[in-house]
């Protein structure tokens, strides 16, 4: 080695290390590219191979980074982040939307070309570079570095409400200890001598009564807070403080939680599918939800929805994924994982569905009873009273005993004999398939339709409990990953206490959460969920595909895949990352662009003295600050990109930490004594026998030219470039 490199000036100093790996490297000989440590070859001459100069993924390695127990635990993990509330309440009401059944192919399809390439894209390159979202980007490209600060923006406004939520199932938790049901029957209200409905419960209904009324408080617009309500706001501190226990300590610590919080629903959703199946009715909704409607399969929107339901159920975009891939072994099988965990979310989804809609099919029927029962009664009336001849009622019907066949016939003869006056008898048709088709989504499913059908369950305490326990569970495995997310790339980034840090982002995440409990809170949560996540997270992924796809090459990156997992992945995903996950992304962006230019901006507004929702516009405040979510979370990727470009920062792609410098200058000294030893020796590097065969470069899909490349630290083609350039930190 020439004696003026700085490894062999630091040899004999005593001033601490400041050099960058690309400094060390720059006065080094050239390499070629086949012996470098990205092909985990040999170095030249070298009897034994060279450490790979990546962060070892053994936990007692130098960099001594933590790592999963085991790989259930991190197999739980990435399943309990991506597997949310949206598996329960979202997947179900498009289904439901958009043809039943017939919704599932569209899905599925897009699940194999953008859902599988992209999640195991962000699977590799976080487990290959071992850094959260901040660092990998800085690594594969440092102009587009703001990638990853854009996705913790994300995870932040997508925490702060989403907490919100699972404080209010926490709420309802609590709640369901008592018989019957807070929310069984509207309360009574006292007037003088008289007990009386209350008039809003009476002009909506008990459960939807105590949602907006008991639970919220609600404000009748966004302009209206109310103030706090202190109810959520102890709540809300409630699901904070278990989000913060569960992350306190690290991997080892949450991946333990994983266990319960992963598991738990499907041994409730199992539960409810058993349950629900003996319901009267369910077989009619299971029936409704399979039914194909295949002439929505041609239609637009029925395509985008199902794509922007593949990207969030998978939770792209997010940084979880890439943290917790982060804190695998570098020769873990990420292949396998982002296949398995992805079909275990495809069938928590359909599983959710079925239960949902025998849930709700037994509801319709218990509705559509009481649909019969009431207009019997106002038809009983009628004929008492003279305006209805009996003469118009079928012998065979028996008011004591109406069954919704006979009411649909008794129906059917009234109408078309009174057919001038039929509209002042105020009767209504009393349809299954209508009740069926009053889709329900998000908040409205969890806290109104499946608690209105448990009041009618035997035992429905029990079944409220379990229900809102196993929402609980299903949002703290989010919040796990969204809070990983987070935390993970800071402490890459800066030399904190890990506990230091998750008490400080959950004590402020509270103090802003605070915005989500006021009685209008409600409205700042749909907000949120519309304008915060969608557009800006489409936005983070497409530019990881390009990233990887095009800045770095995707042949370059299946080169690294082969040596890391030891077998070159299939040809398929060359050509998902390179051409067609990109394209459907771009069409998704300008979908959801086109929508929201049409879609009119505002937001359903609680009506006490109708006892319904209204929609409203935002006013102009609100609109300004819907669109500033969005800004906001953009806006670190066009400062990054022109920051690094005119040098006005660094571009972090050669600043590791201490302890990656470390093991860099103890693999650089072995390579140093060898070199001595040859020397002694007599023998030439070049000349020592290499015990392992010579690496077989990439070809690409297909192809039958080798990858041209030269040494380091000279141009290269579709080689690696010179370890000190942005572009080949990965």
């Amino acid at each position: 080695m020439p004696k003026n490199t700085k490894v062999t000036q630091r040899e004999h100093s005593s001033e601490p290390v400041t050099e960058s790996v690309a400094d060390l490297l720059s006065l080094e000989h050239p390499m070629d590219y086949k012996s470098s440590q990205m092909s985990m070859g040999l170095s030249p001459g070298s009897t034994a191979p060279v450490k790979a100069l990546l962060p070892s993924p053994d936990p007692d390695a130098e960099d001594g980074r933590p790592a999963w127990n085991n790989k259930l635990e991190y197999i739980l993990a990435q399943v309990g982040f991506s597997v949310g509330l949206g598996n329960v309440w979202r997947f179900p009401y498009l289904c439901q939307k958009n043809g039943g059944g017939a919704y599932l192919v569209p899905y599925f399809i897009l699940l194999l070309l953008i859902g599988i390439p992209l999640f195991f894209l962000e699977l590799a390159v976080g487990q290959r570079i071992r850094r959260g979202s901040i660092g990998v980007w800085n690594y594969v490209y440092p102009r587009l570095g703001g990638i990853g600060v854009s996705s913790l923006m994300v995870c932040g406004f997508v925490g702060l409400y989403y907490n919100v939520i699972i404080g209010w199932s926490i709420f309802y938790f609590f709640q369901s200890f008592q018989y019957p049901l807070p929310w069984a029957e509207c309360p009574l209200r006292r007037n003088g001598t008289q007990a009386i409905v209350e008039p809003e419960c009476e002009k909506s209904s008990a459960t939807t009564y105590f949602w907006y009324r008991q639970t919220l408080n609600i404000t009748s617009t966004i302009d209206d807070t109310g103030g706090l309500n202190w109810k959520m706001t102890l709540s809300l501190l409630v699901a904070w403080i278990m989000v913060c226990l569960a992350v306190i300590k690290g991997i080892q610590s949450s991946g333990k939680v994983m266990y319960f919080s992963s598991l738990f629903p499907y041994v409730v959703l199992f539960c409810f599918l058993v349950r629900g199946l003996m319901l009267k009715g369910a077989v009619d909704g299971i029936a409704h939800m399979f039914t194909p409607k295949l002439e929505k399969m041609l239609e637009p929107q029925v395509w985008r929805e199902a794509a922007t339901q593949v990207f969030f159920a998978l939770g792209l975009g997010f940084g979880g994924v890439i943290a917790f891939s982060s804190y695998n072994k570098r020769d873990n099988n990420c292949h396998f994982d982002a296949a398995l965990v992805s079909i275990i979310n495809f069938v928590t989804s359909i599983l959710a569905t079925l239960v949902v809609f025998a849930v709700l099919g037994f509801k319709a029927n218990v509705m559509n009873e009481k649909c019969v029962v009431d207009n019997a009664e106002k038809i009983l009336g009628y004929l008492n009273s003279g305006v209805l001849s009996r003469e118009l009622i079928p012998p065979h019907i028996n008011f004591s005993h109406l069954s919704a066949q006979d009411y649909a016939e008794m129906y059917g003869v009234i109408k078309t004999v009174k057919e001038d006056s039929f509209g002042q008898l105020g009767l209504d048709a009393c349809v299954l398939e209508d009740e069926l088709n009053k889709a329900v989504q998000g908040t409205g499913l969890a806290f109104i339709a499946f608690t209105e059908a448990m009041t009618h369950f035997p035992a429905s305490p029990f079944w409220s409990v379990m229900f809102f326990f196993m929402l609980i569970n299903l949002g703290l495995g989010s919040m796990i990953g969204t809070m990983t997310g987070i935390t993970t790339p800071i402490l890459d980034a800066f030399k904190i206490r890990k506990e230091i840090l998750c008490v400080v982002c959950c004590i402020i995440a509270f103090l802003l959460g605070l915005l989500f409990v006021q009685r209008s809170g409600n409205y700042f949560v749909t907000m949120f969920d519309d304008y915060s996540a969608g557009l800006p997270l489409t936005v983070v992924v497409i530019l990881e595909n390009v990233s990887v796809a095009w800045i770095y090459g995707t042949k370059r990156f299946m080169q690294d895949l082969e040596d890391m997992l030891g077998f070159r992945p299939y040809s398929f995903y060359y050509y998902m990352w390179r051409y067609v996950s990109p394209a459907v992304l771009v069409v998704l962006i300008v979908a959801t662009v086109i929508e929201m230019a049409v879609s009119p901006a505002g937001y359903n507004a609680w009506v006490e003295s109708e006892g319904s929702e209204r929609f409203q516009s935002y006013p102009p405040w609100a609109l300004a600050m819907a669109y500033a979510l969005i800004v906001v979370a953009m806006l670190p990727l066009p400062l990054v990109f022109i920051a690094r470009h005119f040098n006005l920062i660094s571009d972090g792609s050669n600043k590791l930490s201490v302890s990656y410098r470390k093991g860099m200058m103890k693999d650089i000294s072995n390579l140093e004594e060898q070199d001595e030893q040859r020397f002694i020796l007599s023998k030439n590097p070049s000349e020592a026998p290499s015990p392992m065969p010579a690496h077989r470069a990439y070809l690409g899909p297909g192809g039958t030219q080798e990858m041209t490349n030269t040494n380091y630290g000279t141009s290269t083609k579709t080689g690696y470039q010179n370890i000190g350039s942005p572009e080949s930190e990965l």
